[in-house]
Formats: structure tokens, sequence, C-alpha cells
């Protein structure tokens, strides 16, 4: 004879419950012709490694900017002499177009020598034009000095 046997199972227990266990369920019959399956044994669960404090990663390493050290511009000056002997007491000035200058009022050159008289005009785009007077008042004759700017010039003016 042939006897079947009716099992029960039971569900299996964890070693360390990560979680609450469910209620049993109460068994159901078995048909006769298919056995009931066995519960697979429960994996151990292993309790995990506790996550390590995050610590902050330096920046890749850049270099250092290079120091650029700043240029000091060097203004263009336009600078003019004059070779002119007008007498004791006298003063040259320059009337003109161009940084500085105007033609309705003289700039005074500054006396270096007996008959050499200078001045420093600022940077000027077009140039200078430009004449010689004595005392403000006096025109020098001939056509108007024109030097571009920049210019280093020394000339000879006629009264």
């Amino acid at each position: 004879m042939s006897a079947s046997k009716k099992t029960k199972s039971t569900p299996a227990k964890s070693p360390a419950p990560a979680t609450k266990p469910a209620p049993a369920k109460p068994a159901a019959k078995a048909k006769a012709a298919v056995p009931a399956k066995a519960a697979a044994p429960a994996k151990a669960v292993v309790p995990a490694k506790p996550a390590k404090a995050a610590v902050p990663v330096a920046p890749a390493a850049r270099p250092a900017p290079v120091a650029v050290k700043p240029v000091a511009r060097k203004p263009v000056l336009t600078i003019i002499s004059a070779r002119a002997d007008v007498g004791f007491g006298n003063a040259l000035y320059l009337r003109g177009e161009g940084a500085g200058l105007s033609w309705d009022r003289g700039l005074m050159l500054e006396c270096i020598e007996a008959d050499l008289w200078r001045i420093t005009l600022p940077e000027s785009a077009h140039g200078h034009t430009f004449k010689f007077l004595v005392n403000d008042l006096s025109w020098s004759t001939g056509p108007d000095y024109t030097v571009p700017g920049g210019a280093e010039v020394t000339l000879t003016p006629e009264f």
C-alpha cells in the first residue's frame, strides 16, 4: 500500500530579524497528487557595515595664476623747442590747435637758455599745428608749423 504523507510547512525564522515577521497563515490542504513544496532555507542576513562619514575631497590642484604686473602707460608727449632771441624781459608763447593749444590764448614756453625755449604738449591723435608769438602779441612770420604727436622738434621762428 502506498501511503501519502501530509506535511505541514512552518515558516523558517531568520537569525537576525531585519523586519517584523509575517503572521503564520493556516496551511492549505494539499492535493494528493502534488506534494507540498518545502520552504527554501532562509539566507543569513549579514549586517551592513556602517557608512563612513563623507570626507570633503580637496579640489584638484591648480597651478597658481601667474601674477601679471600692470605696465604703466607712458604718455606720448610732443616736445617743441624754439631757437629765438626775443630780448631780455620778453617771453615766447605758442598758439594753435591740438591737445592743449588754442588760437585764442597762448601757452608760455619755458626759457632753457638765452635763445632756447621749450614746451611739452600732451598726446594728440592729429598732431599739433601752431605758431610762435612774442609776449603772446607778435606773431611769427611764415606759414603755420605742424608736427605729429610724440615728435620732438627744434624750430627757428622769424619775427
